[in-house]
């Protein structure tokens, strides 16, 4: 598998977790609601570390993106 695959696979599993945590939220979202104070501020549960986690997740793929396009950084 040459570099570029192997970022390209890297990238493409990196959005399948993104697609399923998204679920996982809107799943949440309709069963228990979610309030601001949640969103941001919870400690327990799928919302402990979620919106760090998924902004990291989506850092990533930007870099990957990158990368994969011969670009050094994502601020020309």
């Amino acid at each position: 598998m040459s570099d570029k695959e192997a970022l390209m696979k890297e990238k493409q599993e990196l959005i399948q977790q993104m697609i399923e945590m998204q679920k996982q939220f809107i799943e949440h979202e309709h069963k228990h609601g979610i309030s601001g104070k949640d969103y941001y501020y919870s400690k327990d549960g799928l919302l402990a570390d979620y919106r760090q986690k998924y902004a990291d997740m989506a850092n990533r793929v930007v870099d990957l993106a990158h990368e994969i396009n011969g670009q050094s950084s994502r601020y020309f």
